[in-house]
């Protein structure tokens, strides 16, 4: 029923570009970061490139299992239409504000303000898991979530986005609780 492989096929691509959640996890030898995602936040450069846009409010994992040499895995799967599940196994890239390639890589993204995204991660997938997905339930997408959009714009109109961004850049080791 599955089948592994290295790049993207279209059908993947047009897979991926339906699909309103996804799940991201790290790890780099502390403890697996996993994480559900959404929003516009995915593009795909290449059939074995991403990026992703890294919004500010987590407690940025993502970026320290990267920064660690660490693993990133993405996961798809199909809440509507035909059972599925599309897993990319990567290894990530940051590409912060600082950069020279910032504006280059968000200007892949429509309508997305350079102060809205804490930094852009650059996915290179090695490897490719297609499975059945079978046993995941059928659900039906209402609407995206405003919070994070409107806690984002908020900071910014304090002037406290760049503080809380900067404040949050390591995350607690949770081994040290």
């Amino acid at each position: 029923m599955g089948s592994q492989y290295k790049s993207l096929t279209q059908e993947d691509i047009s897979f991926i570009a339906e699909q309103k959640l996804f799940y991201m996890a790290s790890a780099s030898g502390q403890e697996v970061n996993l994480s559900p995602k959404g929003f516009d936040s995915i593009h795909i450069l290449a059939p074995d490139r991403m990026l992703y846009l890294d919004y500010p409010g987590s407690g940025n994992r993502t970026a320290r299992d990267i920064r660690a040499d660490g693993e990133v895995t993405l996961v798809f799967n199909a809440f509507s239409g035909s059972a599925k599940i599309l897993r990319l196994f990567c290894k990530g890239r940051l590409v912060e504000k600082s950069s020279s390639q910032f504006m280059t890589y968000l200007n892949h993204f429509s309508g997305v303000a350079p102060e809205h995204v804490r930094r852009i991660i650059i996915l290179n997938i090695y490897a490719i898991e297609s499975s059945c997905g079978m046993g995941v339930p059928k659900m039906e997408f209402i609407k995206e979530r405003t919070g994070l959009k409107k806690w984002i714009e908020s900071e910014i109109e304090k002037e406290s986005l760049e503080s809380y961004i900067q404040e949050h850049e390591t995350p607690p080791n949770l081994s040290d609780i």
